[in-house]
């Protein structure tokens, strides 16, 4: 088979289930991980064979597409900040707006970075200590997750992508494991926070592939990890310490009430698509108030 004929037998295949554009742009992906060459490269030599074992993953990533994996998990690796990340079924694949969480920690903290503590909460892939460690290389960053699995892939990400960032397993949920951490200057966290009653409206590639435990909370409880962490961070942050959220955009009056009722001054910002999904909370120093 030539490099030609793979990429048509590929995009044959994605047109049975995806919309023309949205194959194209997967075909490319995968051709381009698949042969280490470009689009441009590819077309030069379009009549070069691929190799067996190239073949054999043709076929083997074709048939998990056509059953709507995430094209992330079948090539296993996304990319956050500039940054390739290897992902797997253990953790969530991350998202663009959480990189725009990511950016605003940096425009915002504080100098000198040398003295400057951050802890990640439910760190998943590792993409949110990771991404802040390699930009703000002085700061001490740790990170924390229930799941040893999802730890695994942060540790390995970390040690591909050259960031000291300190994992530690923890469940934020139990308080007697709180006196296991620091205080830090700056949480931040992407906790959780879909009700269970969304599962109906979601794509299949999410439902049927991502992490369930990563994603979704009791209907009756959608503040679940907010309200922990918000707890937690009233002795887990440093006096004027920041607090930052992703959220879900229907969340955000109720993240910023339960902040404000902790004492933190809440800020609500949107995302490039208009809608409200990251908060920041300050700790508020009660002697200067």
């Amino acid at each position: 088979m030539t490099l030609q004929e793979a990429g048509i037998y590929l995009l044959h295949q994605l047109r049975t289930v995806y919309d023309s554009g949205e194959a194209n742009a997967i075909a490319d992906r995968v051709m381009e991980s698949l042969t280490g060459s470009d689009k441009t490269e590819r077309m030069l030599y379009k009549s070069n064979p691929i190799s067996p074992e190239e073949e054999d993953k043709l076929y083997e990533y074709t048939v998990k597409l056509l059953r709507h994996e995430p094209l992330q998990y079948v090539l296993q690796e996304a990319w956050f900040f500039g940054l390739k990340f290897y992902v797997d079924k253990n953790v969530l694949i991350p998202r663009p707006e959480t990189e725009e969480l990511v950016d605003w920690v940096i425009t915002l903290c504080r100098f000198p970075l040398g003295s400057l503590a951050i802890l990640d909460i439910g760190t998943g892939s590792g993409c949110i200590p990771v991404a802040l460690k390699r930009r703000l290389r002085k700061a001490s960053v740790t990170a924390i997750d229930i799941s040893e699995a999802a730890l695994a892939v942060a540790k390995r990400n970390a040690a591909n992508l050259g960031a000291d960032v300190e994992f530690m397993q923890l469940d934020i949920l139990d308080t007697t494991a709180w006196n296991m951490l620091n205080p830090v200057d700056i949480i931040i966290s992407n906790p959780p926070y879909i009700p269970e009653n969304n599962k109906a409206s979601m794509d299949t590639n999410v439902l049927d592939f991502e992490p369930h435990s990563a994603l979704f909370v009791p209907d009756n409880d959608a503040l679940l990890f907010y309200k922990a962490i918000v707890n937690f961070a009233k002795s887990g942050l440093k006096p004027e310490g920041l607090l930052f959220f992703e959220i879900h955009e229907d969340l955000g009056p109720a993240v910023i009430s339960l902040l404000e009722s902790e004492g933190f001054s809440a800020t609500l910002k949107r995302d490039m698509q208009g809608k409200d999904r990251m908060v920041m909370g300050r700790k508020v120093d009660r002697l200067k108030s």
